[in-house]
């Protein structure tokens, strides 16, 4: 395997969390923006879509820039990547996202109004975690729902039926969107990197309801994969074409 894809993807997704897991804290922790949830519900989901449409940009050339679990499963199960590569990247990213959590978290800890326990560090949640109180099943139906469109608009966009060139466009706009939806019902994961970081700094409940985050988003990538195989069905078998 291309240790640079590797390399790539780890990088990619700790900027990923470093960046948009730092602009959702300073909103919803620090409170920077305002009190107005609807402010830090779009400044946060500009910060995702943007750092990702960045990305998409200058490391899809190298891997791809799947810099989320998730979206490789749509790849592996579409056909578009062997077992034995995506093991590599599920590796890549997850150490990738920890590694930003931990950054961001020493960073953050460096000013003293900052504290885990009350300020957090981005991690999501249902319940009493969730600004609407979501149940658990209500949150695993949200983040399978907001991971099917985000894969499959990444699948879709990279296809070799697609407009070339606007891949990045398209998938950085597209987590905009789920994230303006899912702030205030999950806080928005649709990638299991992403939420294991904080999970694991934060502790306790962030800790017990990260299963969700890893299983529901995965699960919603495989269902993006099969849509992507309806209507794509000349070009599931293709190889994954950069951004």
């Amino acid at each position: 395997m291309d240790t640079r894809k590797l390399v790539a993807e780890a990088v990619g997704t700790f900027l990923l969390v470093f960046f948009a897991v730092g602009v959702a804290t300073e909103s919803f922790g620090f409170k920077l923006f305002g009190s107005s949830v609807s402010a830090g519900v779009v400044t946060t989901a500009l910060a995702f879509g943007l750092v990702l449409l960045a990305l998409a940009y200058t490391l899809g050339p190298i891997s791809g820039c799947h810099v989320n679990p998730a979206v490789t499963m749509g790849f592996v199960v579409s056909g578009r990547m062997p077992l034995d590569e995506a093991v590599g990247y599920w590796v890549a990213q997850f150490v990738g996202g920890v590694a930003g959590a931990l950054v961001l978290f020493g960073v953050l800890s460096a000013s003293p109004l900052y504290h885990r326990r009350t300020i957090g560090l981005g991690a999501d949640g249902f319940g009493a975690n969730s600004m609407v109180h979501i149940d658990a099943v209500g949150a695993f139906a949200t983040e399978g729902v907001l991971t099917l469109l985000f894969v499959f608009v990444v699948l879709s966009a990279t296809s070799k039926l697609a407009a070339p060139g606007f891949a990045g466009l398209a998938i950085g706009l597209a987590l905009t969107v789920v994230h303006l939806i899912g702030i205030p019902l999950t806080g928005t994961s649709v990638n299991p990197a992403r939420s294991l970081g904080p999970a694991l700094i934060v502790g306790h409940t962030a800790l017990s309801q990260l299963w969700l985050f890893i299983v529901a988003p995965l699960v919603g990538g495989a269902l993006a994969a099969l849509l992507y195989k309806f209507f794509y069905a000349e070009d599931s078998a293709a190889a994954p074409a950069a951004p």
